[in-house]
């Protein structure tokens, strides 16, 4: 086992002639190659460090994987099948930047079938576990179109309302389009509570605290996870720093850095936190309720309105003026309660279905780790094992 070689960001492209192997997995391509054949791919560095990849002909392999190179006679499918049977994950040696160690790997024992059996290991894999990886694949693309359709729900609903004959007017912004009339379409810097304004958390929040004022980042509402004990603290001199992004509960939270158009209503629970530099802070106003804003927030069409505007060619950030500047549409107060309540019956309708199709996918992936790790270990006998026929369709030539 040894480590590939070292290579530049820069070098690495989205498309190029050969690809680049790193700690996780495939990492774009580049110019040159620095391994030939078929070879199982160890990743060295990252948090999915242990994992296994195969190459195949003329590809680089980084510093951060490792190459395989068996000694003896040695199926390569059957080795690969083998070691991700044996977890290496679990022998990675630092808890902040995980890693493995090849001297650790080369001792672990192994399995060793005749060549033969191994061959025969590895076709049955391949061929049971292409079964399980195309059933995977139909989930996670449902998921996907249930996402796109639950997106293009909420935003038909926060701009066209749920009345298909409502008379329309130009919007007179251009991504927004027609809107119903009746309804208002203003800036949000008008829309928020009096003596309040739109404003980001805790620059600078420290050494983490086991006791203190506990802040919300943007791993958390990325999530949607704001349980007390899930979110750092800082100290309450640092807190007391930014008292305009204290909560008091029923504020909206909006992510403007990494996880950006990420919103809730904040908790009853959170009384008395604050938000990282990465998260804005909206009161609304009586002419606008909070629940309509999230929704209206996590519509497509504001989305697109933040790509547009964004600091960065990486869509990393947007700036408070950015959000103060948006253009909201304000339907009368009815209507707004009466479209966050359809929004919020048919977004329990989609996540029941997404939750099923993501549990049948984690029983699938459970059942291909199950299925490898018995062939290898010959808990199942598959030396007698031969692929199933394919059946041709009769002619119907006279």
């Amino acid at each position: 086992m040894q480590s590939g070689d070292s290579i530049e960001s820069s070098q690495i492209l989205p498309e190029g002639e050969y690809p680049v192997y790193g700690g996780n997995g495939l990492r774009g391509f580049t110019e040159n190659f620095n391994l030939d054949g078929h070879h199982v791919l160890i990743g060295r560095q990252g948090a999915l460090c242990g994992n296994i990849n195969y190459s195949f002909g003329k590809v680089w392999a980084s510093e951060h994987a490792v190459v395989v190179y068996p000694l003896v006679g040695i199926d390569v499918d059957w080795l690969g099948e083998t070691l991700r049977a044996m977890e290496l994950n679990q022998y990675n040696v630092s808890a902040a930047q995980p890693g493995l160690s090849v001297s650790n790997i080369t001792c672990l024992r192994l399995p060793y079938p005749p060549f033969k059996e191994q061959q025969k290991i590895a076709n049955f894999l391949d061929h049971e576990t292409a079964k399980i990886d195309t059933l995977i694949e139909k989930q996670q693309l449902l998921i996907k179109l249930l996402k796109e359709k639950r997106q293009a729900v909420i935003s038909h609903a926060v701009t066209k309302g749920l009345n298909p004959d409502a008379p329309m007017k130009d919007s007179g912004v251009e991504w927004l389009g027609e809107v119903p009339e009746g309804w208002e379409v203003r800036k949000l810097k008008t829309l928020i509570k009096s003596g309040t304004s739109i404003s980001y958390g805790i620059v600078q929040p420290g050494d983490r605290q086991d006791e203190g004022i506990p802040f919300i980042q943007t791993t958390n509402i990325s999530k949607g996870e704001f349980e007390i004990q899930n979110l750092h603290k800082t100290t309450k001199e640092i807190a007391s720093s930014y008292p305009r992004s204290k909560l008091s509960g029923g504020e909206v939270i909006l992510g403007i850095r990494a996880s950006i158009g990420a919103a809730y209503v904040v908790p009853e629970h959170l009384d008395g936190a604050n938000l990282s530099r990465g998260i804005a802070k909206i009161v609304p106003s009586i002419d606008l309720s909070p629940e309509f804003l999230v929704d209206f927030l996590r519509s497509r069409v504001v989305f697109d309105y933040w790509g547009l505007a964004s600091q960065g060619s990486t869509f990393s950030e947007v700036s408070i003026d950015t959000v103060r500047e948006l253009s909201v549409v304000v339907p009368p107060p009815s209507e707004q309660e009466e479209i966050s309540a359809y929004i919020s019956h048919v977004s329990c309708n989609y996540e029941e279905i997404m939750g099923s199709a993501f549990r049948l996918n984690q029983i699938q992936k459970e059942r291909r780790t199950a299925l490898i790790s018995a062939a290898v270990t010959g808990k199942i006998d598959v030396r007698n094992w031969q692929p199933p026929k394919t059946t041709s369709t009769p002619s119907t030539d006279a």
